[in-house]
C-alpha cells in the first residue's frame, strides 16, 4: 500500500494524458515521505460509459480513491492528501479553464486483519539501495 485507483471519463483522452498522470501522482505520493516506495501503486481506468448531471456528453470527471493500511494519523494523511490533490489539480487546471469538469479524491484505510498483500518489490528496492 498506498494503492491509487483513477477512474475517468473517456472524453478526457482528447484532453489529458494519462500516462503523466499516473506518474505525478506517483511522484506526489513518494514526496509525501510517508509511504513505502515498494508499495506505492497508481492505475487509471478509463470509463466509456457513464453519465454526469444532467447528461450532458461533454461534462467530465475524474476521480481518485487512495486504499492505504492503518497506522498514520489524521494530520499526517490530510497533509498528504492535500499535497497529492494540489499537484493533480494544478495539473488539470487546463482542463477546468476549458470545459464543465470534476475532480474528486478520496483516501480509504485498509483493516489489516482483511487485507492480504504478497509483494517483492520492497526487498529489490532494498537490495538495489544496498548494491546500487
Amino acid at each position: 500500500m498506498p494503492h491509487f485507483t483513477i477512474e475517468y471519463s473517456g472524453n478526457l483522452d482528447r484532453h489529458v494524458d494519462m500516462g503523466a498522470v499516473v506518474e505525478l501522482v506517483r511522484k506526489a505520493a513518494v514526496e509525501t515521505g510517508i509511504f513505502p516506495l515498494g508499495g506505492i501503486r497508481v492505475r487509471a481506468v478509463r470509463c466509456e460509459h457513464y453519465a454526469i448531471a444532467d447528461g450532458r456528453q461533454n461534462y467530465g470527471f475524474l476521480d481518485m480513491v487512495l486504499r492505504l493500511g492503518e497506522g498514520r494519523d489524521l494530520a499526517t494523511r490530510k497533509k498528504a492528501g492535500e499535497h497529492i490533490f494540489k499537484a493533480l489539480s494544478a495539473y488539470l487546471d487546463p482542463v477546468f479553464a476549458n470545459q464543465k469538469f470534476a475532480l474528486s479524491f478520496d483516501m480509504q484505510i485498509n483493516d489489516k486483519e482483511t487485507s492480504w498483500k504478497r509483494n517483492n518489490i520492497h526487498e529489490a528496492l532494498k537490495v538495489e539501495a544496498l548494491h546500487g
